[in-house]
């Protein structure tokens, strides 16, 4: 009988380690032993706008559970920028100045799909000149402009079709920024094997993975949305996720430099930041006024990351999401002045309207 149970332990142990040693890249997310200073950051060093946040229910929200969440995270203002148009725009408008006038503003939307329509383009000026009447304090373009919306001929919609330009044109005559998402990081575009960086986001998010000139190649969406502010210079752009140039910072400052009129989001993309501090660090304090906190997805216990890559020196700590990134981050420890106008000081002189008195000095 001790012989029988000490087999079966023998085959127990055995069959254990074989499992153990049969782990997929999925499944590998080993806890570092290293141990050094540091700790999470819970609350923002300043209070913050988040410009780019995302409400979807805002007509008829109970905004309570939300206003608390970002009282504990130090947020100031959030920029909804699902605000739509029309009726649905004026219904959020009401909800913010019912219940918090001061900690919500809204960014209008505009269909596209239409475009080709006889008085399509006088249609759409007039209604988003409307909405601003109504209270939407901005434009957000979703990325479906340049990948899935066509025109009434069923031709894909290039971001510089000259159509949009009364669009852009409104805008910057309104005064009120453009925050617009174009494509998504290149990698999606590239082959999928192991060589490509987002090799665990396509694998456990197939539907993110294109083919090269799906609908149109990486490189040409990017420049059509490059064209289009170039085309629009007295428009004030908000590029959101720093145009998907957060990999390539030389690169994201020669188009700064190029165009005056561009600004850019950190929404999404703080794990590129994370992963090279030095030269980032460099980046922030260079383009100090041309950079916007943004989150993105309303999930408050992702913000920390962002406080602590931004506020602290430490070193070495986790990202929240393994398919994002599956390497360290590490803070850019960004001077005061620097981290304010990232905050809240560039979105207070950009996005016409938020209430200063919330980030009195």
């Amino acid at each position: 009988m001790m012989k029988f149970f000490k087999l079966s332990l023998v085959l127990f142990l055995v069959h254990t380690t074989l499992i153990a040693q049969d782990l997929t890249f999925e499944e590998y997310n080993p806890k570092s032993t290293l141990v050094i200073p540091g700790k999470t950051i819970k609350k923002a060093k300043f209070p913050f706008i988040d410009v780019h946040g995302h409400q979807y229910n805002m007509p008829k929200q109970d905004l309570s559970p939300v206003v608390a969440a970002m009282d504990t995270l130090n947020m100031g203002i959030m920029v909804n920028l699902s605000g739509r148009s029309g009726k649905d725009l004026q219904q959020s408008v009401a909800n913010i100045a019912k219940n918090f006038p001061n900690r919500f503003v809204v960014f209008a939307n505009v269909d596209f799909d239409g475009v080709g329509k006889k008085d399509w383009a006088k249609n759409a000026v007039n209604q988003l000149r409307e909405d601003v009447k109504n209270g939407a304090r901005g434009l957000k373009v979703y990325k479906s402009l340049g990948l899935r919306n066509k025109d009434t001929d069923g031709n894909r919609i290039a971001i510089d079709d000259k159509r949009l330009d009364p669009i852009w044109a409104l805008c910057g005559e309104l005064g009120v920024p453009v925050l617009i998402h174009a494509a998504d990081p290149k990698s999606f575009w590239d082959t999928f094997d192991g060589d490509n960086e987002r090799w665990l986001e396509l694998k456990t998010h197939p539907r993110r993975k294109r083919e090269a000139n799906d609908p149109a190649p990486w490189e040409q969406i990017i420049a059509e949305q490059h064209n289009m502010f170039k085309k629009h210079p007295e428009t004030t752009f908000i590029n959101a996720h720093m145009g998907w140039f957060a990999n390539d910072l030389g690169k994201l400052g020669e188009l700064l430099d190029e165009m005056p009129n561009m600004n850019v989001g950190i929404g999404a993309i703080i794990a590129e930041l994370g992963r090279q501090p030095r030269f980032a660090k460099a980046f922030f304090i260079k383009y100090q006024d041309r950079i916007l906190f943004g989150k993105d997805s309303w999930k408050p216990e992702e913000f920390p990351t962002y406080f602590r890559v931004l506020e602290s020196n430490d070193e070495y700590f986790p990202y929240h999401k393994k398919y994002h990134a599956f390497w360290p981050m590490y803070g850019l420890d960004l001077p005061d002045d620097v981290l304010k106008k990232v905050y809240y000081k560039n979105a207070v002189r950009i996005v016409p309207g938020l209430d200063k008195s919330l980030f009195d000095e």
